[in-house]
């Protein structure tokens, strides 16, 4: 195997890591058979020397942080085809009716949870407003005579 055979699967291999740590270890595994190639061994024993590239790229791919192999992988982004883009017009009578059905319910549900809350809180505001207007005109009844009264409606209103 020559250099350029080496490095082209060297390359292949490392395709799930990113471009530029791509081109870093070619270009290291480049480095080291030239430099080989300099103290006298053929391209072809300089290559064999290194050792097989499936033995390189695993070795790359183990010392490679795991965060960065699933960043990447994650990160690949694909053109849309053509037919997808077909299927997307075809079906969009399918998924935005699907669509603002979600959204309808997501909606109902927020104004429901609202609803409680405000009936909630105007419930407690005519609670303590009839408690109030209870002492309000226990204290009425009690000045103009009918104390017993007057008393039993303050502790209605308490």
């Amino acid at each position: 195997m020559n250099k350029q055979e080496f490095l082209a699967e060297l390359r292949k291999g490392l395709s799930g890591l990113p471009q530029g740590d791509i081109e870093e270890r070619v270009a290291f595994y480049s480095e080291m058979i030239d430099d080989r190639m300099e103290e006298g061994f053929l391209e072809t024993v300089a290559v064999s020397a290194i050792g097989s590239v499936n033995d390189v790229v695993v070795q790359i791919l183990a010392d490679t942080p795991l965060t960065k192999l699933v960043k990447e992988k994650v990160r690949q982004n694909r053109a849309v085809k053509a037919w997808e883009t077909v299927l997307l017009i075809l079906g969009s009578p399918i998924w935005i009716s699907l669509l603002i059905a979600v959204f309808a319910i997501i909606l109902a549900i927020y104004i429901t949870v609202w609803s409680i809350i405000i009936s909630l809180w105007a419930i407690e505001v005519s609670l303590v407003t009839s408690a109030f207007g209870g002492i309000v005109v226990a204290m009425i009844i009690a000045l103009r005579g009918n104390g017993l009264v007057g008393i039993a409606m303050v502790g209605t209103g308490i």
